[in-house]
C-alpha cells in the first residue's frame, strides 16, 4: 500500500486531501507542523510527501532542505498559497519534485502524484553498502550479516546507513543526530547513544566502536567474532515518532 504524508496546518485542506487520496487507494497520514513533517518523512515509512511552505515550528522550505541534506530521496510535492516566482524557484532549487499553488484542482494533483511515484519506483541507482560481512540494501531496505537478514526499524536503518556511508570514520554524536534525526530535532541528544545500543545488540557489540570524547566508528568485521546476536525489541516504532 502506497503511503502519502500530508504536511499542512490548514485542517480543511489536509482533510480534503486525505479524503481524496484515500478514495484513490492511498494510505495517508496528516501532520500540521514542520518538525513533525521532517520526523515522519525521514522515518522511511512514506512513499511521497505533500508539503506546505507556511507551517509552524519549521517552514516547508527548511523541512525540504533538511530532507535533502540528509540524502532523503522521498518525492516532495510543494502545495502552497505562495505563488511567487521566488518561492517556486527556491522550492525547486531546494530539491522539490513538483510545485502547485492553492487553490488547486485535485485531479491535477493526483496526476502529478502518480507521475512522481512512477519516477521514484523507476530509480534503481540506490546502492548496496558492504562492510565486512554486513551488507545494507538501500532499495530493499534490508540488512544482512553473513546472509542472515537482520530486522531493523526505520530509524535504525537510517543510522546504519549513515555508519555504512562513513565506514571507518569517526562520527560525533552531533553529526549522527543531525543526519539521522535532522538539525532541528528537539529531543534529548542521548537518543544517539540509545540507538547505538540498539544497533550493537542487533549487529554485534564490536562492530560499532566508542571513541571516547569524540563519538562512534563502524568497523568492518568478518568471521565468527562478527556474528550478531538475536534481534531484540527496542525500536523507534515502539517508542513512537518522537525520536
Amino acid at each position: 500500500m502506497t503511503r502519502i504524508l500530508i504536511a499542512d496546518d490548514e485542517p480543511r485542506i489536509a482533510a480534503f486531501l486525505a479524503k481524496g487520496l484515500t478514495a484513490a487507494g492511498y494510505t495517508t497520514t496528516q501532520v500540521s507542523d514542520g518538525v513533525k513533517a521532517l520526523d515522519y518523512a525521514t522515518s522511511g515509512e512514506f512513499d511521497l510527501l505533500i508539503l506546505d511552505i507556511g507551517m509552524p515550528r519549521m517552514d516547508g522550505l527548511t523541512v525540504l532542505k533538511n530532507l535533502r541534506d540528509m540524502h532523503s530521496t522521498i518525492p516532495v510535492i510543494i502545495l502552497t498559497a505562495a505563488d511567487s516566482l521566488e518561492s517556486t524557484v527556491a522550492a525547486l532549487d531546494g530539491g522539490a519534485d513538483d510545485y502547485m499553488t492553492k487553490p488547486f484542482r485535485f485531479e491535477e494533483l493526483l496526476s502529478r502524484i502518480k507521475l512522481r511515484l512512477r519516477g521514484a519506483q523507476a530509480v534503481t541507482s540506490a546502492p548496496t553498502f558492504v562492510c565486512g560481512d554486513l551488507s545494507l540494501d538501500v532499495n530493499l531496505r534490508t540488512a544482512e550479516i553473513g546472509g542472515r537478514v537482520i530486522d531493523l526499524s526505520a530509524r535504525e536503518f537510517v543510522m546504519a546507513r549513515t555508519f555504512m556511508e562513513n565506514a571507518g570514520k569517526v562520527l560525533s554524536r552531533e553529526q549522527l543526530l543531525s543526519r539521522v534525526w535532522g538539525y532541528h530535532f528537539e529531543g534529548s541528544s542521548n537518543v544517539v547513544d540509545v540507538y547505538v545500543r540498539y544497533l550493537r545488540h542487533k549487529l554485534g557489540q564490536d562492530r560499532i566502536q566508542t571513541i571516547r570524547g569524540v563519538g562512534y566508528r563502524l568497523v568492518c568485521l568478518t568471521g565468527p567474532s562478527a556474528a550478531a546476536p538475536d534481534e531484540a525489541a527496542g525500536t523507534d516504532d515502539a517508542e513512537g515518532h518522537s525520536i
